[in-house]
């Protein structure tokens, strides 16, 4: 039971009622049980009682059932009011009338006289002040009344200082990686360049594997080049007749050109017969002209392209004009005499479809077809100048002019390839040259050091595995039939003719020569074809566009 409610000892203390009369004697019975209080129990259960100093303090009026007492009031007071609730007087103290309860609670305990107590203790941040009890001063602690507060670990700056040297240890490995990289990068890049100043050195000198000093008779060679080469036919479908050229485009160097073919070059037909090239267009059509350029150049002709004027006016309207300086007025076929021309002799000259259709195959009278070739030229290379250098642009113009093209050439490999050709006419690494023959149509002495060597690279180009070996043959032998007549034992005997014309002088004695060591069989099987002895075979230099060339003597006749 709690002893604040209920005392059993109360009736039976010896000393309750002595001290309690006295003092009820001279301040009333109200008071006397407040000058002690139970401060504890003895060994047998007795309760111990301390006098308890009374405080005078203001007392607060309150009717408690009977009772007139301040449980919160400081000393454990008690004070009794009448029924009208006035305060008792002294002479009232023996007797207050209280209202009858079941069990009347004890007025509580007077608070022990606290004991001189050691310096109190700085309180800290989380102590409530005035949080405490007698005899017992642990506070009640509530979570919000803690701050964590994040110690500095001793070994916390160790850990961060190991890290970064681990950290700075790994930067400095992988920079040191890099920068070995970058060491082997520079020095592949400066032996790349020496390697190639030298092989460009040894090049121009002629000092490589397989090129010859001009002494030996080997035909010089700048060694092997990627050259992509087509044919393109314009038809004049008005005017009548044709006009040839090749666009060549080298890889190897980053050049490109456009080769002029005269009409009067002498190739071969599909049996072999002597013609030539105007007249191989109109009746081989463009797959015989296209082996028949390969055998007399010594070419790889990828595909053919026939370029009627209607189609080449609507390129021209399809790039947005072109500007070429021309050499001569061309007149309007439809205009009346004395009018305008058509076309002004003059520098940058704009010209419009019609217009380049009208120079591009125009021919004075009396004037030599190389004229109109050269005109030609610079139409297709003021195309170029303004074709898109982009290869999916340039195969939309191919596209747009809606041509049916040679099954040889797709619309997307001729766009790409024209693509190539516009940059290189762009940036200036272009040019435009006229293939030279003779009155015969045979190819000059320059055509073969310049044209065929430097342009096509004919010189070069061993032919393909089971192609017909190329024969150049000129007639030296004073007969004219003679050359027929070997061309006829040659195309019989599976070989490619080639038309070398005329010698200067008539020879005495007939000559074989082959440049390559892996020709020197073929050329021993020519000579037997020929009716020739072996004894004229040699190693020497031959023409440009042949692999074995053969010089007809007087000592030739016909098998």
């Amino acid at each position: 039971m709690n002893d604040r409610q209920y005392d059993p000892y109360a009736g039976s203390d010896p000393y309750a009622g002595e001290y309690a009369g006295e003092y009820a004697a001279g301040y009333g019975a109200g008071y006397a049980a407040d000058q002690y209080q139970v401060v504890g129990y003895d060994e047998y259960g007795q309760p111990v009682y301390q006098l308890v100093q009374q405080q005078q303090q203001p007392q607060v009026p309150q009717q408690y059932q009977g009772y007139g007492y301040d449980p919160y009031a400081g000393g454990g007071q008690q004070q009794a009011y009448d029924a009208q609730g006035a305060a008792p007087t002294p002479y009232d103290t023996a007797w207050v009338p209280q209202q009858q309860q079941p069990q009347p609670s004890p007025p509580p305990r007077p608070e022990p006289e606290p004991e001189p107590a050691p310096e109190p203790e700085p309180r800290r941040e989380d102590e409530q002040p005035g949080y405490e009890q007698p005899g017992h001063k642990q506070p009640e602690y509530k979570t919000e009344q803690f701050s964590f507060i994040e110690e500095p670990d001793e070994d916390s700056e160790d850990v961060i200082d190991w890290l970064k040297f681990t950290e700075s240890r790994t930067e400095r490995r992988e920079e040191a990686k890099r920068r070995g990289r970058s060491r082997v990068v520079a020095l592949v890049v400066v032996l790349a360049l020496v390697i190639a100043g030298g092989v460009g050195y040894l090049w121009f000198a002629g000092k490589l594997p397989g090129q010859s000093d001009g002494t030996g008779g080997a035909a010089d060679a700048t060694g092997p080049q990627k050259r992509d080469v087509i044919v393109v036919h314009l038809h004049d479908t008005k005017g009548g007749g044709t006009s040839t050229a090749l666009l060549v485009n080298n890889a190897t160097t980053g050049q490109g050109a456009t080769v002029l073919l005269p009409n009067s070059l002498a190739v071969s037909d599909d049996e072999g017969s002597a013609t030539t090239l105007g007249k191989s267009v109109d009746d081989d059509g463009s797959t015989g002209t296209r082996e028949s350029i390969d055998t007399v150049l010594g070419t790889e002709v990828e595909g053919t392209w026939r370029l009627d004027t209607p189609f080449l006016n609507n390129l021209v309207e399809l790039v947005g004009t072109i500007d070429v300086d021309t050499d001569a007025d061309v007149p309007d076929p439809k205009a009346k005499k004395g009018e305008a021309p058509l076309v002004k002799k003059g520098e940058q000259q704009t010209l419009s479809g019609q217009m380049a259709v009208a120079y591009a195959t125009y021919r004075a009278p009396g004037e030599d077809e190389s004229a109109q070739l050269a005109r030609f030229g610079q139409v297709m290379r003021g195309i170029l100048r303004k074709l898109s250098s982009d290869p999916q642009g340039a195969t939309t113009t191919v596209e747009s002019l809606a041509q049916i093209l040679d099954p040889s050439l797709k619309e997307k490999d001729l766009g790409t390839f024209l693509a190539k050709l516009a940059e290189r006419a762009k940036g200036g690494d272009y040019k435009t040259t006229l293939l030279p023959v003779r009155s015969d149509g045979t190819l000059s002495e320059k055509a073969g050091d310049t044209v065929v060597k430097e342009v096509l690279g004919g010189a070069v180009k061993a032919p393909e595995q089971g192609a017909a070996l190329r024969v150049g043959v000129q007639n030296a032998s004073g007969s004219k039939g003679a050359a027929q007549d070997a061309r006829v034992s040659l195309v019989n005997g599976g070989y490619a003719f080639v038309d070398a014309g005329t010698g200067a002088a008539a020879r005495p004695t007939s000559q074989i020569t082959y440049a390559d060591e892996a020709d020197k069989a073929q050329a021993t099987e020519v000579a037997k074809t020929l009716g020739l002895p072996t004894s004229v075979v040699r190693k020497g230099r031959t023409a440009p566009n042949a692999d074995v060339s053969v010089i007809l003597g007087q000592d030739y006749t016909a098998g």
